[in-house]
């Protein structure tokens, strides 16, 4: 509720995401009625509200939390895997439920232009993500030949020091300045 009163304040004029631990969330629609509840409060629109799953914890029941991801995607909202690639479950957590958003962890993404590896295991989940109909970010950009590389591989979506530094209860301004 916090996350939403605070986007609203901020008129942040792009999607708001959410991020919920998979074992901490009881029962789905009463935390939907809650966010719902804020954003009629705040008159912040709920089509912009995406729900990323963390992957900081080890899951304990994969049916609930499919059943939480089933209940946000019949209500209309966007879901994510936040840090994919660092938590615990990565392509078994995929293999059960398809968020609308997968963001690829920084641990990934570093250094991506010279690394071989790292490069190999992008390129395989953005083939996975294609197939299945997955948007995909890539999170930590900090230097301009990661962008390069990742645009490269067709990675669209990106957020990073490279762009913006964050705040706290602000909106950075945008540091970035694409070469001309």
């Amino acid at each position: 509720m916090a996350a939403v009163e605070l986007a609203a304040r901020l008129a942040i004029p792009c999607h708001v995401s959410i991020n919920f631990l998979p074992n901490a969330v009881y029962h789905a629609a009463t935390c939907i009625r809650a966010t719902l509840e804020a954003a009629e409060r705040f008159d912040f629109p709920t089509e912009r509200l995406i729900f990323e799953i963390t992957e900081n914890e080890q899951l304990v029941d994969k049916d609930h939390l499919k059943s939480i991801i089933n209940e946000y995607k019949r209500q209309g909202f966007k879901t994510a895997i936040d840090d994919f690639g660092a938590g615990y479950s990565g392509l078994n957590l995929l293999a059960e439920f398809q968020p609308d958003i997968i963001k690829l962890d920084m641990a990934l993404i570093r250094d991506i232009h010279v690394e071989p590896v790292r490069q190999a295991i992008v390129k395989g989940i953005l083939g996975v993500c294609q197939s299945l109909g997955i948007d995909v970010i890539a999170e930590g950009i900090e230097h301009p030949d990661e962008l390069a590389a990742l645009q490269d591989f067709g990675v669209r979506l990106f957020q990073g020091y490279l762009f913006a530094k964050p705040g706290f209860e602000q909106l950075p301004p945008v540091t970035w300045q694409a070469p001309a």
